[in-house]
C-alpha cells in the first residue's frame, strides 16, 4: 500500500498557510485550520514529534496529524448502501475512497486560548459526503498530555454512524509498545475483512483490536497514546514515519458495520497523548 501514497489523494498539496499556536511550558502544538483542521506539529521539551509539512512533503494525506471523519480508512470502491439506496463517494487513493472529508477541508476557528482551541466544519451535503451534519473538534494541552476529541452531528436527515479517528505522522520512533487482542486480515485489494485472526508479526499496515495504550519510546522520551476507540491502525512500513491511528471502528465500516446516525444524534470519540516522566514510565 504504500506505493499508493505516491498517487490520487496524495497529489493534493495542503500547505499549512496560517498556523494557530496552544501550549505550554512541556508542550507546543501547532495547528493548521485551512489544511484539513490538523496539528502540523508537536514539541515536547524540544523534540519534534510530528512529520512537517515540507516541498518534498506535501501531500494532504502524508504529513502532521489529521482528523478522519465521517470514514476512516478505505471505503471499498467508494460504494455503499444506506436506506435502501446505493451511494458512491469520489475515489482519492487507488480504486477506493479514503479517510474521509475532513482532511481536506478548511475548518473554522470557534474559539481560542493559550492552551486550547476549538474547531468546527459544515459537512458537505453533495456526492462527497450526502448527508451533511456538523463535525467539531477539540484540542486541549493539560500539562504533559495532550487530549483530542473529534465528533459528528447529523443534521436533519439520518446519515450512516460516523467511523472517527486520526492519522497521527510520528517521526520514527526507537520502539514501539503495542499489545493488540486481534487482527483483521486484508484481502487482494487491501481492504480489512472478518473474520478477526491472531496478529501476525510487522511490519504493518493493519488494522487491530486493541484495548491496552500504546507506547512510543523515541531518544529520552516515551509517549503514552490512549483512546475510547478499540481499532487502532498501525502503519510501520515507511523507513522515517510510523503512524498510529485510533479509530471507533474499522475501515470500510459502512460495508463491514452498517448502522444508522439518526438526525440530531452524535458520535464522538477522544484520543491522548501523554508523555511520561520517569515515575509514570516505570508504571507503565
Amino acid at each position: 500500500m504504500a506505493s499508493d501514497v505516491a498517487r490520487d489523494a496524495a497529489q493534493q498539496s495542503l500547505p499549512p498557510g496560517e498556523l494557530i499556536h496552544i501550549g505550554n511550558d512541556t508542550l507546543a502544538v501547532t495547528i493548521a485550520p485551512h489544511a484539513g483542521g490538523r496539528i502540523a506539529q508537536i514539541m515536547c521539551e524540544g523534540v519534534t514529534w510530528l512529520a512537517s509539512h515540507s516541498d518534498a512533503n506535501a501531500a494532504a494525506i502524508a504529513w502532521g496529524s489529521y482528523p478522519m471523519l465521517p470514514w476512516v480508512g478505505r471505503i471499498r470502491h467508494g460504494r455503499f448502501r444506506f436506506g435502501g439506496q446505493a451511494y458512491q463517494l469520489p475515489i482519492n487513493l487507488g480504486p477506493h475512497a479514503i479517510h474521509g472529508v475532513g482532511f481536506v477541508l478548511p475548518w473554522q476557528v470557534a474559539a481560542h486560548t493559550s492552551t486550547q482551541i476549538e474547531l468546527i466544519l459544515p459537512l458537505p451535503e453533495d456526492e462527497r459526503w450526502p448527508f451533511g451534519g456538523t463535525a467539531r473538534q477539540r484540542i486541549a494541552i493539560e500539562g504533559r498530555t495532550l487530549r483530542l476529541e473529534l465528533a459528528v452531528t447529523a443534521g436533519a436527515q439520518a446519515m450512516p454512524k460516523p467511523v472517527l479517528g486520526w492519522h497521527p505522522w510520528f517521526v520514527k520512533p526507537d520502539a514501539i509498545e503495542f499489545r493488540p487482542d486481534a487482527m483483521y486480515p486484508r484481502d487482494g485489494e487491501g481492504i480489512a475483512v472478518r473474520p478477526l485472526q491472531p496478529p501476525t508479526p510487522g511490519p504493518w499496515d493493519d488494522c487491530f483490536i486493541n484495548t491496552h495504550p500504546v507506547l512510543l519510546h523515541r531518544g529520552v522520551q516515551t509517549l503514552r497514546l490512549a483512546s475510547d476507540g478499540d481499532h487502532w491502525v498501525i502503519y510501520d512500513e515507511p523507513v522515517q514515519t510510523t503512524c498510529v491511528e485510533p479509530q471507533s471502528g474499522p475501515p470500510d465500516a459502512f460495508n463491514l458495520d452498517p448502522v444508522a446516525l439518526a438526525s440530531g444524534a452524535t458520535a464522538s470519540t477522544w484520543f491522548t497523548l501523554e508523555w511520561l516522566t520517569g515515575e509514570a514510565k516505570s508504571r507503565d
